[in-house]
């Protein structure tokens, strides 16, 4: 049971951390004056990529652990280490020139852009053999949450919290990169 909750944490960490990309941008999304109508539909979208991108990753990881064993543990490890630094990095760069319009195909790649980042951690978790249902689970609620809750946040701020948040995401996906591949 302890070794059951211990796991649901962690995915809802990794959730968490995943989901404060879509946070930091729905931040200057929001700032475009959205209806609460639009903010409900991007968030439900940007849930349901978290929801499929992962589950892509964790079958596709399940494949290359049954073929390549530890190697694809320590390939997870290193993955979220990049994954973590890149998104640190990221949050760094002052690039608010392009907010996208979150309708029909922007939305999409809106929602698309936001999630690709767990599909890796999707392989990672795969290649670990973690629940899936809990894992897109987590991560179609915590992206969703946090997307409108940027959305709203941005209607009301102005973009202070936006690189903050996503260097802490990337911090926590770093911290889990670097736990996979020292055992302690």
């Amino acid at each position: 049971m302890t070794t059951v909750l211990a796991e649901l944490f962690t995915l809802m960490l990794m959730a968490f951390a995943l989901g404060m990309d879509a946070f930091s941008i729905g931040i200057g999304m929001g700032m475009i004056q959205l209806r609460l109508r639009q903010i409900f539909y991007i968030g439900i979208t940007v849930g349901l990529f978290h929801v499929w991108m992962p589950l892509l990753g964790m079958m596709t990881g399940k494949f290359l652990s049954e073929k390549f064993g530890a190697f694809a543990a320590y390939a997870g490890g290193v993955l979220l280490i990049v994954l973590g630094i890149q998104m640190v990095l990221a949050s760094f760069k002052d690039d608010d020139s392009s907010v996208m319009t979150p309708v029909g195909f922007g939305l999409l790649l809106f929602a698309l852009s936001v999630s690709l980042d767990s599909f890796s951690v999707g392989l990672t978790l795969g290649i670990f053999g973690a629940r899936t249902a809990a894992a897109v689970i987590c991560f179609g609620a915590a992206a969703t949450i946090l997307t409108w809750a940027g959305l709203l946040v941005g209607r009301r701020v102005q973009g202070w919290l936006g690189s903050y948040s996503e260097a802490l995401g990337g911090f926590i996906l770093f911290a889990f990169g670097i736990k996979l591949l020292l055992p302690f």
